[in-house]
């Protein structure tokens, strides 16, 4: 709400936050719409961000280390351009920047690498799940941290960072790699695979959830079933409507094929027509 002096006021059981981003994480919810395509075959920056959204619904240390390295990066970018413009460029306030960058960034790289040695295990194996077919779906974590510290990373890519005028590498250019039968998987997969790997995804979110919360997230379904074909849909009905015990939500533009999956599945539901 708007408070008397003009300023947003964010507040639970008549109780104000602190601080906005402390509302992160409290009523967990997922969600699965067309848009969410990105993060199949978007840039690196969707699957960063899912994996960062992630984490900072159960990691309040992590999210403030991300609001933080943000904040950093966007001055440390705005110092590189300036030092471009100049033949004499003074090093010591970007050595302040690359020491204040390091803490952070080392912390979110080893939340990030030990968060995913799991998570990505369990994506791997509900694609299986979902798909039913003999397809090898590999995924890795990439950070240049793996090699270096964040403050190596920095002072080793300065020279490209000024000439760029933008920071070229540290953990806002990680990467989650997808592989399918060991070539790249937006490259080669069709729309059924990449809606497969998309689900596959969104429900170890859903799952990881439920484990930190104790209690199941609600689970949003928008109009996610073109280019499905009957079994991969009626595997991911099984997944969200019977083998998860939370409260589901699902649009659709095809009522007679909704209706007899869920009947088929025999779980409860209610049909409203819009």
């Amino acid at each position: 709400m708007w408070s008397g002096n003009r300023q947003k006021e964010f507040s639970v059981n008549d109780s104000a936050y602190d601080r906005f981003s402390s509302h992160i994480g409290r009523y967990p919810c997922v969600v699965i719409a067309p848009d969410d395509a990105e993060l199949i075959t978007g840039d690196s920056r969707e699957r960063r961000n899912y994996l960062d959204t992630l984490i900072s619904q159960m990691d309040p240390v992590f999210l403030q280390d991300l609001i933080r390295y943000r904040k950093l990066i966007d001055q440390r970018n705005s110092l590189l351009k300036s030092m471009s413009e100049t033949s004499r460029p003074d090093y010591s306030l970007l050595d302040v920047i690359d020491e204040q960058l390091s803490g952070p960034g080392d912390r979110i790289f080893s939340r990030r690498r030990d968060f995913t040695k799991a998570l990505l295990v369990q994506i791997a194996q509900l694609y299986q799940s979902i798909s039913k077919q003999p397809e090898e779906v590999s995924l890795s974590y990439e950070s240049s941290l793996f090699h270096q510290t964040m403050k190596e990373v920095l002072l080793a890519g300065r020279a490209k960072d000024i000439a760029a005028q933008r920071t070229l590498s540290g953990v806002h250019r990680d990467e989650i790699d997808m592989q399918l039968n060991g070539q790249a998987f937006r490259m080669i997969a069709s729309q059924g695979q990449r809606k497969s790997l998309l689900f596959a995804m969104k429900l170890a979110e859903l799952e990881v959830l439920q484990k930190e919360k104790g209690f199941p997230p609600l689970l949003l379904l928008d109009d996610v079933f073109e280019k499905l074909d009957e079994d991969r849909i009626m595997n991911l009905l099984r997944k969200v409507c019977v083998e998860n015990k939370g409260q589901v939500f699902i649009t659709d533009t095809h009522e007679e094929r909704l209706n007899r999956h869920l009947k088929a599945l025999g779980c409860e539901f209610q049909l409203l027509k819009l």
